[in-house]
């Protein structure tokens, strides 16, 4: 990320200024093209108003999501909130979701299970907003609030809401108010729901992959259920915190040699970028294994940690390099994991299939398949 990227604006964000606007143009009677918000991180937000629609004790509109450089799909979408006032004594704000906004039907989220994905924060931030137009109006009534997005149902289709359990819909979220441009935090708030899911459905051990092949790999040879597994991409280290947060005490972790051998070097994102050493910590084992020079380096010449495998075979020393990339692999992530959880690893190879398996890494596996089928 660069200092000149454009910050953009949540769906959260939009949903509340939306609100205002309707809940303004309701009050007062006057037409509203702009307003004027406090987002959670101390940004102003003033987007245009559009789609305006007036009826009988109700008004609606819209605010256009602007994700700034971020590559979000609901960028340009139209976020809708109608306002309306409600017969509930109390002086309340009520708030729902309508048309392309998701309803939770996993426990383990933000919401509980039947209500709309429309999250904590989002859900003060419109409270608040509606509050202060109420307060100067001086409305004793209550207001219900229904955010809507037309878009909603087939841009849900592209995002985690499915596998997290969010069908229907988008969801209204964010935590600042604001749009990073940078797609890093968003997966790993993914992960942390996803984990999150996992343990509030009763699963002790915390089964993760790195990547889609890693699923695939565990359900093809071990005929483990995908739906209760997490996929990490490269955070390998944050997802080990996040289990231990929320109180896994077992962790199975299944993946590739290309990116466990670099855990096995410590290095807890195996993202490129971060670092690659692949081939050092590959020819590491084979030293230790009594390599030849020449193997040694061929195998620090090699593009892929298949390609040196192919080494390790012809050298007939892959058994003594499995173990002591295991043993290492082992050693970093309970490092990680600390004293109070326990995380076990498959590694596998496309071309070789399983390769190794920590000590507890069977007896994790089965624990988590008998709570798939039970």
């Amino acid at each position: 990320m660069t200092c000149d990227m454009k910050k953009g604006f949540t769906t959260g964000s939009c949903a509340a200024a939306a609100a205002k606007a309707a809940a303004y143009m309701l009050l007062s009677g006057k037409r509203k093209t702009q307003i004027k918000i406090d987002t959670p991180a101390k940004v102003k937000y003033a987007p245009l108003i559009e789609e305006i629609e007036t009826g009988d004790g109700y008004v609606s509109c819209a605010v256009r999501k602007d994700a700034g450089d971020d590559p979000d799909i609901t960028n340009r979408a139209l976020i809708f909130a109608r306002v309306s006032f409600d017969e509930r004594a109390g002086r309340k704000v009520v708030i729902d979701g309508g048309r392309g906004v998701g309803r939770v039907t996993r426990p383990g989220l933000d919401q509980s299970v039947g209500s709309a994905a429309i999250n904590s924060v989002p859900r003060r931030m419109i409270e608040r907003e509606v509050r202060q137009v109420m307060d100067l109006f001086d409305c004793q009534e209550s207001l219900k609030v229904i955010i809507s997005v037309p878009e909603g149902e087939h841009l849900g289709g592209k995002t985690f809401n499915p596998r997290l359990g969010i069908e229907g819909g988008i969801s209204i979220i964010g935590t600042s108010g604001i749009v990073e441009p940078m797609s890093s935090k968003a997966l790993l708030d993914t992960i942390f729901l996803e984990l999150s899911q996992v343990k509030a459905m009763g699963a002790d051990v915390a089964v993760v992959s790195p990547g889609n092949y890693g699923l695939e790999f565990m359900r093809d040879t071990f005929g483990y259920d995908l739906d209760r597994a997490v996929k990490c991409s490269n955070f390998i280290g944050n997802t080990i915190d996040m289990a231990a947060e929320l109180g896994f005490k077992k962790m199975l972790l299944c993946g590739h040699l290309g990116k466990l051998i670099k855990v096995s070097g410590g290095i807890m994102n195996t993202h490129s970028k971060e670092a690659d050493c692949r081939m050092e910590l590959m020819a590491a084992a084979a030293i230790r294994s009594g390599a030849s020079a020449d193997a040694l380096r061929q195998i620090l010449d090699c593009v892929s940690t298949e390609e040196a495998l192919e080494i390790y075979l012809r050298e007939g020393i892959e058994r003594q390099c499995f173990g002591i990339i295991m043993e290492k692999t082992d050693f970093f992530l309970n490092k990680r994991g600390g004293e109070g959880l326990d995380v076990q690893s498959i590694i596998y190879t496309n071309d070789y299939g399983l390769i190794g398996m920590s000590n507890r890494a069977e007896e994790f596996l089965n624990l988590a398949k008998g709570e798939t089928n039970g």
